[in-house]
């Protein structure tokens, strides 16, 4: 099952993908908030070769990808809270850490030596009808190499991965544009890990107010190193200048002139929109010919604060 094969998300390859993952095949797919690269998170070897494929750190646990919360209670143990937030946002961009259950079947890799699992129901038919013909929980993070910036077209995942992965089912942009919201309730007080795709003003209205985690807190989930989702110029937040050899990643009605280059990611000021356009413009403006990117202040009010974590761990020590 080796080399790299793009083809459309239709039935017939989504049936063929489902035999690929049964198989211990990797295969990358479209959800509602970036492409994710999955495998059988039932299959030892398949989990591993995701870490192989993505050389990604293995105490960086991954989330495991189901049909609903019937099919989550196989897996982990389900809380009143639990269910409630998943009555009320999957299928969607949430991802729950709960307490793994004892027979579990899922590889011991996914939660990378934890006693928890990161679990979602993901928005979007072809990730739902994969689920469903796969018959099996997918383990999936973002299909691109670790630390790079996440794929949100099935053209990214082939940029990055190569012939890692063995089938990439095109089902064009993702809606959302950034990694799920991850919320920790393997403890009694509820813990945001990662802002993403679903508002944390959303989430507050269900379990009321978040604790966020701290900094040398255990990675419970993805996306929890202080540098990811980084490209390889240099980036520079909050800026309201720009210089000559500079990229600029704005945001609103009023941009500084004098850039290389500029992409707007939402001139009408929409953090939704914004979101959705973060990692295409990112990789668009992660060119040689610039000394750095410098990037407009993002508001910290709904999907900001996903997209303001993603740039806050991109620039890493270089900001």
């Amino acid at each position: 099952m080796s080399g790299q094969r793009v083809q459309p998300a239709d039935d017939a390859h989504v049936a063929e993908a489902a035999r690929v993952l049964r198989a211990g095949g990797l295969v990358a797919f479209p959800t509602e908030t970036v492409y994710g690269l999955g495998a059988d998170a039932s299959n030892d070897d398949a989990v591993a070769r995701i870490f192989a494929a993505k050389a990604r750190p293995k105490f960086n646990p991954l989330i495991v990808h189901v049909l609903d919360i019937d099919a989550a209670a196989a897996h982990v143990r389900i809380d009143d809270r639990a269910r409630t937030l998943a009555s009320r946002f999957w299928p969607g961009p949430l991802s729950l850490v709960l307490p793994r259950r004892e027979d579990s079947a899922l590889s011991l890799l996914v939660s990378a030596g934890l006693d928890t699992v990161a679990i979602r129901a993901p928005r979007g038919d072809v990730a739902q009808a994969l689920i469903a013909a796969t018959d099996r929980p997918i383990a999936a993070p973002s299909a691109n190499r670790s630390g790079e910036v996440s794929p949100t077209t099935a053209e990214h995942v082939a940029d990055s991965l190569g012939d890692a992965v063995d089938i990439i089912l095109d089902g064009g942009p993702c809606p959302v544009g950034v990694e799920s919201t991850v919320l920790d309730l393997s403890g009694e007080v509820p813990v945001l890990l990662r802002p993403g795709g679903l508002a944390v003003e959303e989430l507050e209205t269900v379990v009321g107010p978040l604790r966020r985690a701290g900094e040398g807190e255990v990675a419970r989930s993805p996306g929890m190193l202080a540098r990811h989702y980084a490209p390889s110029r240099p980036l520079r937040l909050d800026a309201r200048a720009v210089r000559a050899d500079e990229a600029l990643l704005a945001f609103g009605v009023e941009v500084p002139a004098g850039a290389a280059e500029a992409l707007n990611l939402s001139p009408s000021g929409d953090t939704t929109e914004a979101a959705a356009n973060l990692f295409a413009m990112l990789r668009t403006l992660d060119r040689p010919e610039f000394a750095a990117i410098a990037v407009m202040p993002i508001p910290e009010h709904g999907l900001g604060l996903a997209i303001n974590d993603r740039l806050r761990r991109a620039a890493g020590a270089r900001s």
